[in-house]
């Protein structure tokens, strides 16, 4: 849920900026290995301070980043979305190619566009695409294991389907979010209650590519809470290995209890893919 009143003064901010200043939506790729998630944070390396330091660089002057929403630490992104308000008149294209060059290899802008004030990267979006893999050949690469959940055992995935597919709706996701009530994509410090912990998921998905042998599970929604698509994964992989049925989820989700859900996946599997508005 969006607080009206940041949301609102956010955006008169952006508007106070006035002609002069332009507000552009980026689009960035990141691998979250070496970072403490998304949102920064005093004393160690996050995407977002890694960014607006290298941004404030390229343009000589502060800079404060709006992303989509807060991604975990380890988690990856391929379509990132945030914005900045800025004054300085550098072309688009000659900023990408600015803002990479100053950035560490494991960051890159994607794309970049000039939207209007009143945009908003976190309260505008309307959906986001998370996609998790899962590694099931005897041995991973050394390539793939910052990018995979390597687990080597049989799964039954088509009761992993299954038990995905009972997940569309809205529901409210007590039993599949962090312990604490904080959000994913939400107000950093929300009371938890039933309104808070509801969320529409549109689609989810477990694939399967024999050739690559690598299980994928994808999922869109409104909107998600902290770790609730590590936790959905953790409890499809239980339901994979035969300690819960496919129905056992519609179960899990009625009690509002997270210690009748699966463990927490580990980060690595878990990448952003997309983000709509």
């Amino acid at each position: 849920m969006t607080p009206k009143g940041a949301a609102s003064h956010d955006r008169a901010s952006d508007a106070a900026a006035g002609a002069s200043f332009r507000n552009i939506r980026i689009i960035v790729a990141y691998d979250g290995t070496g970072f403490h998630g998304w949102q920064r944070q005093p004393l160690v390396p996050t995407v977002q301070a890694c960014l607006e330091e290298a941004i404030a660089h390229v343009t000589g002057e502060p800079v404060k980043l709006f992303g989509s929403g807060r991604t975990d630490a380890g988690v990856h992104a391929l379509s990132q979305v945030a914005n900045l308000t800025s004054s300085c008149p550098i072309p688009l294209p000659n900023f990408i190619k600015a803002v990479n060059n100053v950035l560490p290899p494991d960051v890159r802008v994607r794309e970049a566009c000039e939207v209007p004030l009143s945009f908003h990267a976190r309260y505008d979006v309307r959906s986001k695409t998370y996609r998790y893999r899962i590694l099931q050949s005897e041995v991973c690469l050394p390539f793939l294991r910052r990018y995979v959940w390597h687990y080597p055992y049989a799964l039954d995935r088509r009761q992993m389907a299954a038990a995905a597919r009972r997940l569309i709706g809205t529901h409210d996701f007590t039993s599949f979010a962090a312990s604490s009530a904080s959000e994913d994509d939400g107000p950093e410090h929300e009371k938890a209650n039933s309104a808070s912990m509801t969320r529409t998921v549109f689609y989810s998905k477990v694939l399967w590519s024999a050739k690559t042998q690598i299980l994928i599970y994808e999922v869109r929604g409104a909107g998600f809470l902290h770790h609730m698509v590590r936790n959905l994964m953790g409890t499809l992989v239980e339901v994979g290995r035969g300690k819960l049925q496919a129905d056992d989820v519609i179960r899990i989700l009625k009690a509002r209890d997270r210690s009748l859900a699966g463990p927490t996946a580990p980060a690595q599997g878990l990448c952003l893919t997309r983000v709509e508005y």
